[in-house]
């Protein structure tokens, strides 16, 4: 259960500021802008962190889901377990968000799915290093 809290909390935060990221790239936001304008992107963040939530949540759970099936298989070590779980939310983010706006290309391809992958990651290791995992059970004789 505490997995899928940390997934909760962490992907949709995380997520939606480099969704954020990403989309002020692409828009070419930071060829213009100096330094001191870096403020307007963080109240935009904060003033749009409620539908980070809203269309993140589920997302992360279902990423969460994945880390906890790979989680029970005893062959996968936690190192590999994160990889294959952020791989997994890139290529999900990737074929979401890169069909989006007039440009295309795999610089628009890797940023979303960077989007998906850094915090499934992220949340992987955090459960990895910061929650108890349950062991396995041995085998009555």
């Amino acid at each position: 259960m505490k997995r899928y809290l940390v997934f909760g909390l962490i992907g949709p935060f995380v997520g939606g500021f480099l969704l954020l990221l990403t989309t002020t790239y692409q828009s070419g936001y930071w060829e213009q802008t100096s330094l001191s304008e870096v403020g307007k992107l963080f109240a935009v963040f904060f003033k749009t962190l409620q539908y980070s939530y809203l269309f993140g949540f589920l997302p992360s759970l279902m990423i969460g889901a994945v880390d906890d099936i790979l989680m029970h298989v005893r062959r996968i070590r936690p190192g590999l377990r994160m990889l294959l779980v952020g791989l997994f939310a890139f290529i999900l983010a990737a074929f979401t968000y890169s069909s989006r706006g007039s440009d295309s290309g795999a610089v628009q391809f890797v940023l979303y799915g960077l989007v998906g992958f850094v915090p499934s990651v992220l949340s992987s290791w955090v459960v990895h290093h910061y929650v108890e995992e349950p062991q396995p059970a041995a085998a009555a004789s």
